[in-house]
């Protein structure tokens, strides 16, 4: 019989995971509605798409161990905002919706803190 091994996801890989899963929990809780997740296009990736009220959330989500080498919410550069208002150009497209649009970081820190930063960008 032949067995094929199955290749483990990296470590980062999984926190990243754990963190979206996290974030994704906490904004249910706050009463925001999924739509989507990881949706993945070649401009990016959009990791938690919601719903509040009537407006449309795009969340990125960031986890950050330690803030050393600066917190979760600091690594989302200019160029990362772009990536991420491009993914949601071709998402929208898809989409049709006439909905108002806002873009949310939820900055989760090694010590399990969680900044949820609404209209970042």
């Amino acid at each position: 019989m032949l067995f094929t091994k199955l290749k483990a996801k990296a470590e980062h890989l999984l926190r990243g995971e754990s963190a979206e899963e996290q974030a994704h929990s906490f904004l249910i809780e706050k009463g925001l509605k999924p739509v989507s997740r990881n949706f993945r296009c070649k401009q990016g990736e959009l990791d938690l798409i919601m719903t509040d009220k009537q407006t449309l959330v795009i969340v990125e989500v960031r986890f950050r161990k330690t803030d050393k080498y600066g917190s979760a919410a600091e690594s989302i550069t200019r160029a990362k905002q772009s990536r991420i208002i491009a993914a949601t150009h071709i998402y929208l497209a898809a989409q049709k919706t006439d909905r108002p649009i806002r873009f949310d970081v939820i900055a989760i820190s090694g010590n399990g803190n969680i900044d949820w930063i609404q209209n970042a960008f």
